[in-house]
Parts: structure tokens; C-alpha cells; sequence
């Protein structure tokens, strides 16, 4: 079985004065903790709702530091049970985000075809961002 697990971060950012500095400031400084060993983790803005349901902004900022909600999906492949992929999310990106609190928000059983149509997608991009082509430069 194969699971996208989305797992929630609290990011500690200093040094801000708005909301959008802080999550650009936090993806950034996510992005830098988890490459290169965890590139294929996306990175995206966490929506945070108040008690009574108003949605609130991803970023809390006082006295020019923020906590920033974020939002990791990191697809786990071969694993036997959803708590598996669960807790491989958790280690891996753990690992890479020392003191950053997590928690996982879901897990999700991906199907065939939405794995086929990822592969096509990420093989589409290498070509593309490598910019390499079949031909090779042995024979000049």
C-alpha cells in the first residue's frame, strides 16, 4: 500500500513584521532543513481556524517573531498499514526538523492512478529541469 501523509509543523521564525514575511521566512528556512535528503516533501502554507471557526492567518506574529503553520505531504511508498506511514512521515521529516513540533493531520491511501499520473508529472519536470537530452557528446 502507498499513503500521502500530511503532517503539520509549528515553525519558529524571528526577526519579522508580517504574516507573509514569516511564511515565506518559514517555507524558506523548512525547504533548507529537509534538502537534500527530503526534496520530494512539499512544502505549503497550514490553515489555522479559531475556536469558533474563524479562519486565522497561517502566521502568529509578536514582538517580531512568528509561529508559522505549515503543511508537509510526503508520499510513503510499501507499507503495510496506514499507522506504518504514519510513523516513517514522522522519523523522516522529524529527523530533518529538530525542535519543530509536528503532528500528522492525515493519512491517505493513494490509488493507481493517481501514482501514474504523478510519475508522469515528476518525469516531465526531470527532463525539463535538468535540461539533458538522449544524445551524448562521445561522438565529436
Amino acid at each position: 500500500m502507498d499513503c500521502r501523509v500530511v503532517v503539520e509543523a509549528a515553525v519558529p521564525v524571528y526577526d519579522v513584521e508580517t504574516t507573509d514575511e514569516a511564511v515565506r521566512i518559514a517555507i524558506s528556512k523548512t525547504g533548507e532543513m529537509l534538502n537534500p535528503d527530503l526534496n520530494y516533501v512539499e512544502i505549503e502554507m497550514g490553515s489555522r481556524t479559531s475556536p469558533t471557526g474563524e479562519e486565522l492567518p497561517p502566521a502568529f506574529v509578536a514582538a517580531d517573531e512568528a509561529l508559522v503553520a505549515l503543511e508537509l505531504r510526503m508520499d510513503v511508498f510499501n507499507v503495510e498499514r496506514a499507522e506504518h506511514a504514519r510513523r516513517i512521515a514522522r522519523k523522516e521529516i522529524g529527523q530533518r526538523l529538530r525542535k519543530v513540533p509536528l503532528k500528522v493531520l492525515s493519512v491517505e491511501e493513494m490509488d493507481a492512478e493517481e501514482m501514474d499520473a504523478e510519475e508522469a508529472n515528476d518525469e516531465g519536470v526531470d527532463e525539463e529541469e535538468t535540461g539533458s537530452s538522449p544524445t551524448t557528446d562521445e561522438d565529436d
